[in-house]
């Protein structure tokens, strides 16, 4: 493998990092979770990351043949993706994560855990501007490895939010939020500047 192939694995893995923000998203999982049993909390966690992985992995190969489909090209979605992305990160930096609305135990990690909290319109976007520019084989690959960061850290949750508590995991949400709207400025500014350059030929 090339230093270029491992550049392409590297930049396919960061924008769905921080589109993911887990860190962010662990006060919110804490919360939905406290009141469980160690094991329940568990079977959670599997729920949770199967569900995320399969919104995206599915998205991952049929997303492209439905936009295809509908005559969307690379750089109409590179300026739409972007603005959502960019759109989100404005939101988190106002706001943060905002904890979904309620559900039965049975399902959360399905919903709100595995959507919209871990993969959501966000990572989405991600995704699909990813495959564009990287591939299938890197962003499949971020993929996997972006939800098994997810697992190991909602499996040490408590562990982790008392070694960096709520104030740090409000920073680092803070943090990702504004490299996630740089990528997105990035993606408009090169989806932008393409149709410019389409129709001055």
């Amino acid at each position: 493998m090339t230093i270029g192939n491992l550049k392409d694995y590297l930049l396919a893995f960061i924008p769905i990092f921080v589109a993911i923000d887990v860190i962010g998203g662990l006060p919110i999982f804490l919360a939905l979770t406290q009141r469980l049993a160690h094991e329940e909390r568990g079977r959670i966690v599997r729920q949770s990351v199967f569900t995320a992985l399969s919104i995206a992995l599915g998205f991952l190969f049929v997303g492209k043949l439905v936009f295809s489909i509908l005559g969307v090209g690379v750089y109409d979605f590179q300026v739409a993706g972007g603005l959502i992305l960019l759109v989100f990160a404005i939101h988190d930096l106002l706001y943060g994560h905002k904890p979904p609305g309620s559900s039965t135990l049975d399902n959360i990690g399905i919903v709100p855990l595995g959507t919209p909290l871990l993969v959501g319109p966000a990572v989405l976007s991600a995704i699909l501007l990813c495959v564009d520019s990287y591939g299938y084989i890197p962003t499949t690959v971020s993929i996997v490895l972006n939800m098994l960061i997810v697992w190991t850290v909602f499996r040490h949750s408590t562990r982790i939010s008392g070694l960096v508590g709520e104030g740090g995991c409000l920073a680092f949400a803070k943090v990702a939020s504004v490299l996630l709207g740089a990528i997105a400025v990035m993606l408009i500014r090169k989806g932008v500047m393409a149709m410019i350059g389409l129709a001055a030929t």
